[in-house]
């Protein structure tokens, strides 16, 4: 994973954004109406972590501390582009993954990861997935795929699409009182394709956020 110092879009069209899935199929999943549309979006300046915890070094890229429980295993199985831009931005779409999960973990929406990785809509996307589950009294357990990624620069190269597929079917909702692991029988439910655009920040030295998600649920091409 790359090391940066944290500092002081391509054309879309927009499906329904669902739930980054925490649950491998069934009923108990948590649900989210929230729509985004459009790809241009300005990067906001992240903030630096209030919390310089003692996690491992590969788990704070940009000084941001990215790391998660050890049952919630999100597994980026993908090759990086040889472009320099692209490989960055395709690093940081799965830091902003991950920043959403910190979030589900700590229980908070306003964790340092969500605000250095993600920015305008794609800010909001991130707060509300993070906010619908502890709403719901919700975390997540399990291993969830992400593969088949292709990336794709704007014209001005101040924007990269980040796409992939992800598996959640052995990814679950936890009830965080009980410690009740939320299971179903897997379905095409657990499979969807993202589109997330990430752009980069100008004053950064390689950073990028993601300013908007797209989903495509039930996504068939990703089983």
């Amino acid at each position: 994973m790359k090391r940066r110092t944290l500092p002081a879009a391509a054309a879309l069209t927009a499906t329904a954004v669902l739930l980054l899935t925490a649950c491998g199929s069934g009923d108990d999943k948590p649900a989210d109406n929230d729509k985004i549309a459009g790809a241009d979006q300005g990067a906001e300046t992240p903030k630096e972590s209030a919390d310089p915890s003692a996690a491992k070094a590969e788990d704070k890229p940009d000084g941001v501390d990215v790391s998660l429980p050890k049952d919630m295993n999100l597994v980026f199985d993908w090759q990086k582009p040889k472009d320099a831009n692209e490989a960055a931005a395709m690093d940081d779409a799965a830091n902003f993954v991950r920043a959403i999960y910190r979030g589900v973990h700590k229980r908070t929406s306003k964790d340092a990861a969500v605000t250095a990785y993600a920015t305008g809509n794609g800010l909001r996307y991130a707060k509300t997935q993070i906010d619908v589950r502890l709403e719901g009294g919700w975390t997540a357990t399990g291993t969830r795929r992400h593969y088949e990624a292709t990336t794709r620069s704007a014209p001005n190269g101040n924007s990269v699409e980040v796409a992939f597929c992800v598996d959640s079917t052995k990814f679950y909702s936890k009830e965080v009182k009980t410690g009740k692991v939320l299971k179903g029988e897997p379905s095409i439910k657990d499979f969807d394709y993202f589109k997330i655009i990430m752009t980069k920040v100008v004053t950064g030295e390689g950073l990028w956020q993601a300013s908007k998600v797209y989903v495509q649920p039930k996504a068939a091409k990703c089983q």
